[in-house]
């Protein structure tokens, strides 16, 4: 079983950025696809962008040219860049294994999520 630590959050002004990390436990890292979920208070987790083992990305259109997804394999890390962050960019983020379906629809491997890393949009 794979665990997931995300940190890199925090406070920051629209326009501003962060980056966030998700280191993962288990030798066998390097095969997964690997993908970033947010949740904001009351709504559900939506996924935000993928990164497969040959470093092929995919990002949902909320986040399309000012986000992106990055992975280390030699550290077993998956990292999220965020620039020019809204406020509607605010909640906590999580990462997590992902499996693309027949539908071709991303699904989260693993049952066990992190604590995730808070993000918060605001001036």
């Amino acid at each position: 079983q794979v665990q997931f630590v995300e940190s890199g959050g925090g406070l920051v002004q629209p326009g501003g950025s962060l980056r966030l990390s998700c280191a993962a436990s288990g030798k066998i890292f390097s095969i997964y696809s690997m993908g970033w979920y947010r949740q904001a208070p009351g709504k559900q987790r939506d996924l935000v962008a993928t990164i497969t083992s040959r470093f092929n990305t995919t990002y949902a259109d909320a986040v399309k040219g000012r986000f992106t997804i990055s992975r280390d394999n030699t550290k077993d890390i998956v990292y999220l860049q965020m620039n020019s962050l809204k406020p509607e960019d605010t909640a906590v983020y999580f990462c997590n294994g992902v499996a693309r379906n027949l539908g071709g629809i991303y699904n989260p491997l693993f049952d066990s999520w992190g604590q995730g890393t808070q993000v918060t949009v605001s001036s």
